[in-house]
């Protein structure tokens, strides 16, 4: 989508459906690995939970989202759903690089495929995947953050994903947490050092 971004860095991108636990591992690579720094990415959305505007998501209205894509803001966009946008501002990447650190994004599976398409080598994609549909069910509902309407949208948002794990460097099974932290924690670090 955008190819007059200069890559001056390294990235990590890390995709998965809702529920697969992604986020939570990018936090702990955030704590444990000092030269990370989380991209935050733009929605067209209204916050859910506890979610903190400029920390979790910049959070934009349609129109402004629109005109953000008009001026040519964003690395990669995309409309998930009817006017809900999601996307990847430059300034949020330049502002890591400009501190020489690597790049991390926690984004949807088409948001990582474009990602990867557009830094190439200077990318480690890794596709975290639950151990089945039907633990992703739980752990949705048990966020309790969602609608039934929500949860049902995700599901069968989870299954295209789960289909395009393949297009990823690394598929990550995450059916234990501990573990799976340790094994993304040491892909990481041979990333950052080759």
């Amino acid at each position: 989508m955008n190819e007059d971004f200069e890559i001056k860095g390294k990235c990590l991108i890390f995709s998965a459906p809702s529920g697969a636990g992604k986020t939570t591992l990018v936090h702990y690579l955030l704590r444990n690995i000092d030269s990370l720094e989380f991209s935050v990415s733009a929605a067209s959305r209204e916050p859910r939970g506890r979610e903190i505007d400029g920390e979790d998501y910049h959070f934009l209205s349609v129109d402004e989202f629109k005109k953000r894509i008009d001026q040519n803001a964003f690395i990669e966009w995309e409309e998930v759903y009817t006017n809900m946008f999601y996307g990847t501002l430059k300034s949020e990447v330049e502002k890591a690089w400009s501190k020489g650190k690597t790049v991390v994004f926690d984004v949807d599976a088409e948001g990582g495929i474009n990602l990867k398409k557009i830094f190439g080598k200077h990318a480690l994609s890794i596709f975290v995947k639950p151990p089945s549909l039907f633990v992703l069910e739980q752990r949705l509902r048990d966020r309790r953050t969602e609608t039934e309407n929500s949860i049902q949208k995700r599901l069968g948002k989870a299954q295209g994903e789960l289909d395009k794990a393949d297009q990823f460097d690394y598929v990550l099974l995450n059916d234990n947490l501990e573990k799976a932290c340790h094994e993304a924690k040491e892909l990481v670090i041979q990333f950052i050092a080759g």
